[in-house]
């Protein structure tokens, strides 16, 4: 059975944030549309594998249950919670930035 996949309103939002970026530093929205298709594409594969992600190199992100997958330069941060099938997105961030205490 394929797992749900919440996002929250600041993942939302960072990813946005990361395609509108993509679209005006490329000067060309298909690039930033492609990057768009390859993080949802990795987000979506969750569905099916809710625990494929690695645990955080952060031992305070790990210790909160939070796994990530790495699509290019970002960061998918989530948990998996088992109870309910549920995958929730916490986060969305580019991996070169200092981001333990950014979730």
């Amino acid at each position: 059975m394929k797992c749900n996949i919440l996002r929250t309103d600041k993942a939302e939002e960072q990813l946005r944030e990361i395609i509108f970026y993509i679209a005006d530093d490329s000067g060309d929205v298909d690039i930033a549309l492609g990057y768009l298709d390859k993080i949802e594409t990795a987000i979506n594969r969750l569905q099916e594998f809710p625990e494929s992600g690695s645990t955080p190199k952060y031992s305070i992100l790990r210790k909160q249950g939070f796994r990530v997958i790495i699509v290019e330069r970002h960061l998918v941060f989530y948990k998996y919670i088992k109870e309910v099938n549920t995958v929730i997105i916490y986060a969305i961030m580019d991996g070169r930035r200092e981001y333990r205490n950014l979730i």
